[in-house]
């Protein structure tokens, strides 16, 4: 039998999406591509990522992109919003793991859906090959416990984001409308459908010759991806090793690229935003502050989330269930502590107490500059603002004790 040349199908099925779909990169292409082939090859890895397509507007192409893969993955079944007992029963029945195709995603997900919470715990259970969703089967009191498979391979579409717990175990592609320049073929299911269907049946094929090698396949993943990208990018990355060609190359860069972009469009927990703040604009190499002044420093900040914490301004309060959920390096929940002033003993945090909460959650801190290196949190005194202290010292443990600060 002739070896197929899976570059060259690989080729094929990118060549197919940019008949039909404007991606927002050139990395998005070959991601997608990988993906489509990735799910001819589901059994071969312990994890499938999800495939997003998600843009804040409507019009921009996602439904499309979906109807594209749709015609090119193996035993397609498209849904807009079924119920979790219908999911999993699909994945479990006896045909074979089908591609679930979720359109509208948002109606799922979004702020005027309902308890999701099943569906969302099968779209996270599902991405793990040992993902099982747990049912009771049977007639009447006549009932027996039964675990029903959820992995498979899942590709998504729809306003707005989604969860995290779902983002971080996703391929994102973040789609825009088309600019007046950018021309696509009109997709006619009738004419193109049988096309990428001839598409989908080499890949299967292709598949097939390459699965023994795939199986046993450890892809060497790009400096700086590893943890859940890493779980990510795996099978697309064996994927692409096995077509040969340019596409490992193309397949790490993509990676890189858009795992760095996820980065840049996560939104922070509040907790790990208030660590971040607290330590590249409140502590700044201060060995403690009082939480007057936190939370004067921080209510200052600009573009901050801090004036408006559940409709009222942060407070001490605030400020310490949210540091409470974090603990010390002695494993200890984050609490004020005491800072002997010779005008009183106001309530404070230690920056010894907050160390171990930055280095494990927060990104690396910013270019030390000259002014940024010499510079600390000052310590004011009674009816003095932060804002109008114009010169900021740091202070060694021996000196901050002695200095006044504000009352907690």
């Amino acid at each position: 039998m002739t070896a197929i040349d899976g570059a060259a199908l690989l080729n094929d099925v990118e060549a197919f999406h940019r008949r039909f779909n404007v991606f927002p990169t050139e990395h998005a292409y070959v991601a997608v591509t990988l993906w489509d082939a990735h799910a001819h090859l589901l059994d071969c890895f312990d994890s499938t990522p999800r495939l997003a397509f998600l843009s804040p507007e409507p019009g921009s192409g996602k439904s499309r992109a979906l109807e594209i893969v749709e015609t090119l993955t193996p035993r397609a079944e498209a849904t807009v919003n079924a119920s979790p007992n219908a999911l999993f029963r699909l994945v479990d029945a006896a045909e074979g793991r089908p591609t679930l195709l979720f359109d509208e995603i948002d109606t799922v997900f979004g702020p005027k859906a309902g308890d999701n919470e099943p569906v969302r715990g099968f779209l996270n259970s599902g991405y793990r090959r040992i993902g099982t969703m747990l049912r009771c089967v049977g007639d009447g009191a006549n009932q027996s416990v039964q675990r029903f498979s959820s992995f498979c391979a899942v590709a998504m579409a729809g306003l707005g984001s989604l969860p995290d717990t779902i983002l971080t175990r996703s391929v994102i592609i973040r789609m825009r409308k088309r600019a007046p320049n950018e021309r696509i073929e009109p997709y006619r299911q009738r004419l193109n459908e049988d096309q990428g269907h001839a598409l989908r049946d080499r890949l299967a094929k292709w598949a097939d010759s390459v699965r023994e090698q795939v199986s046993g396949a450890w892809p060497e993943l790009p400096e700086g991806v590893t943890d859940r990208p890493a779980d990510v990018w795996e099978p697309l990355l064996a994927v692409a090793d096995a077509a040969g060609g340019d596409w490992p190359t193309r397949a790490r860069a993509a990676c890189l690229e858009l795992v760095n972009a996820a980065h840049d469009n996560d939104e922070a927990s509040l907790g790990v935003r208030l660590l971040t703040d607290l330590r590249d604009k409140v502590f700044c190499g201060a060995d403690r502050v009082p939480t007057a002044v936190i939370l004067e420093m921080l209510l200052a900040l600009d573009d901050a989330p801090w004036a408006d914490v559940d409709d009222k301004p942060l407070n001490s309060r605030m400020l310490s269930k949210l540091l409470g959920q974090y603990v010390t390096p002695a494993n200890k929940p984050i609490k004020p502590r005491g800072i002997r002033t010779p005008s009183g003993f106001p309530k404070g945090y230690y920056a010894e107490d907050l160390i171990d909460a930055w280095t494990r959650y927060c990104p690396p801190p910013p270019g030390k500059s000259a002014t940024s290196a010499t510079s600390a949190t000052p310590q004011v005194s009674g009816g003095e603002s932060v804002a109008d202290t114009a010169t900021t010292i740091r202070h060694t443990p021996a000196e901050t004790a002695t200095q006044p600060t504000l009352a907690s």
